[in-house]
């Protein structure tokens, strides 16, 4: 959800988008995430941007509704366009190349909701939360998309501990929530602080044919792991600050990256993850 203030947004490829397409790529060839059981699916991407999220379901098959504020959305049409065409001239993709079209869907706001026309099959999001406040709004929508058997796939990556402490909480007091383990991810396209949530609604306390859908489903998913990474100290693995941030195990990673800067040609990918080091190491920087 980007607000006027925020356009720049709108503009940005975030990893987490990256990450989830590539997790998309790496298991597409057999599960519930292969083009044959995909072929059709109604899917909704909420805070879309440049669309990157929505396309990766759209080369699966679905049918998908990008969505974003409006100052966003003649971006996001022009990427649709323009990426589309592109697709069908390429017989290796267009096969099974489902649909993608742009729309605006303010959170919370009951007539783009109706405009859309719920439920859908999946509800997807990257990096969709940046602040608390709009973590309410956020819910409310997803409840209002969704029908019984709406699957939610959130790609994250964490910025604020606040944040995403309350973020989850609030994902774990409403759905059944799985984490996507690292060996699940493309092995390139992963870091320690991107996280990605398989999630569905709670089914009502005894009821038969809900706790039936939730075993059948289980048969064909993704292996998934319930825990958020720990650092050696016990506490979330993005709680530390800047001052012992290359001593972490989590950022190891990053920091063998640093070090082999100067002689290495780094990959989009290492260049990428290099700069939201830096920018993480430098964010209590204070210039006089």
């Amino acid at each position: 959800m980007i607000g006027s203030k925020f356009k720049a947004l709108g503009t940005t490829v975030w990893d987490a988008s990256m990450v989830f397409v590539k997790f998309l790529e790496k298991n597409c060839r057999k599960g519930r995430f292969c083009p044959s059981k995909l072929k059709g699916k109604r899917v909704i991407e909420l805070g879309a941007g440049c669309g990157v999220a929505g396309f990766g379901m759209a080369l699966l098959g679905c049918e998908v509704v990008a969505t974003d504020q409006i100052e966003v959305v003649p971006l996001l049409t022009r990427n649709v366009e323009r990426n589309t065409s592109r697709i069908t001239q390429m017989d290796a993709n267009s096969e099974s190349f489902g649909s993608i079209k742009a729309a605006e869907l303010d959170w919370g706001n009951q007539d783009h909701i109706r405009a859309v026309d719920p439920p859908f099959d999946y509800i997807i999001g990257t990096d969709v939360v940046y602040a608390e406040h709009l973590l309410e709004p956020l819910l409310q929508t997803v409840f209002a998309l969704s029908g019984p058997k709406t699957t939610i796939l959130m790609g994250y990556e964490i910025r604020s501990t606040s944040v995403h402490e309350q973020m989850l909480d609030m994902w774990k007091r409403n759905f059944e929530v799985k984490i996507v383990p690292k060996a699940k991810m493309d092995s390139k396209y992963q870091h320690p602080s991107i996280q990605l949530y398989i999630m569905g609604l709670k089914p009502p306390s005894g009821s038969i044919e809900n706790m039936t859908h939730k075993i059948d489903q289980q048969a064909d998913e993704v292996e998934t792991g319930s825990e958020i990474p720990k650092d050696d100290n016990g506490g979330n693995s993005n709680n530390m600050n800047n001052t012992d941030y290359c001593n972490n195990e989590k950022a190891q990673e990053d920091c063998e990256l640093a070090i082999k800067f100067p002689k290495a040609k780094l990959t989009d990918w290492e260049a990428r993850r290099l700069g939201s080091m830096a920018a993480r190491l430098l964010r209590d920087v204070k210039i006089t």
